[in-house]
């Protein structure tokens, strides 16, 4: 039996897709609309109590590390019921202390834990495409592998504990802070005349392709900015990664000057919009907007 706690816009569509493969699964979530929801699709519904004490693999996909502790740690909690030899597999975006925190808790109990954060938004948890990214023991990523294999087209174990939180927050910087570089390269296009989507088409084959500009140009194009990736969720990262980087005096200028421009942005609102919205950071600027030519 496998426990998922966490039925938001990646949570939902990953319980979906292991329902679909066979997999019985316990789900919880504070959102009783979503719960209903799986539980349609076949799940049942649980406390984390029960499914600390009735399930083998336990899987959470919560928003921070705060909420991951909390439903572990926390009073009715996993832990309180958990069985030695159970794997609990935290997929949420959160920092490698907050991760080898767990880890080690854990550990005294006898149940192992892996960091296991992914890449592929909304769209990769639909079709079961993600990027898993693992930090951990071997034996419980050989545990977790066949439910990686459902969820995921790749996962790795990077390292141990920890190791797949600080890849997530690698990738965020990358993606982001491309979303950004991207954003003003197309706002400097459009404000000097040029057809933003003829530009798109021209330099998509080179270089400057990337999976990045293909998934958000587009979009910014349509000026549609429904999420697949939301502010909110990259805003917490990314401050996770400013924190995580002071940490170990690690200067990262470009991510840090990123996260001002999510702070501006939470400022106006925007915290909802897709992550394809920085765009509207650098079209206020330059009172410009990208968007196709009539």
């Amino acid at each position: 039996m496998l426990g998922f706690i966490g039925l938001g816009i990646m949570g939902r569509p990953m319980t979906k897709n292991l329902l679909k493969a066979g997999v019985s699964v316990l789900a919880a979530d504070l959102n009783k609309e979503a719960v209903a929801d799986v539980v349609a699709a076949g799940a049942k519904e649980a406390s984390y109590a029960e499914i600390g004490s009735e399930c083998d693999i336990i899987i959470t996909m919560v928003p921070n590390g705060a909420i991951v502790k909390s439903i572990l740690f926390g009073e009715g909690g996993v832990a309180e019921t958990v069985k030695p030899g159970t794997v609990v597999c935290d997929m949420s975006s959160v920092t490698a202390t907050e991760s080898r925190e767990c880890y080690e808790k854990l550990k005294e109990i006898g149940v192992g834990f892996l960091d296991a954060p992914v890449s592929g938004g909304e769209p990769g948890a639909i079709a079961g495409t993600l990027a898993i990214m693992c930090g951990g023991e071997k034996k419980d990523f050989e545990a977790m592998k066949p439910y990686f294999d459902i969820l995921g087209s790749t996962a790795l174990l990077v390292g141990p504990s920890g190791a797949g939180s600080t890849t997530k927050l690698a990738n965020q910087m990358i993606v982001n802070n491309t979303i950004a570089v991207v954003s003003e390269a197309f706002v400097f296009a459009a404000k000097a005349g040029a057809d933003p989507e003829k530009v798109y088409e021209a330099i998509r084959g080179g270089l400057a392709g990337s999976a990045v500009l293909d998934a958000k140009i587009p979009m910014i194009l349509d000026r549609n900015f429904v999420p697949g990736g939301p502010i909110r969720i990259n805003h917490k990262d990314i401050k996770n990664c400013v924190a995580s980087a002071h940490a170990i005096d690690a200067p990262i200028p470009y991510t840090a000057q990123l996260y001002e421009i999510m702070q501006s942005m939470k400022v106006h609102d925007m915290m909802n919009l897709d992550h394809s919205s920085i765009v509207q950071y650098f079209e206020k600027l330059a009172d410009c907007e990208v968007r196709k030519v009539k």
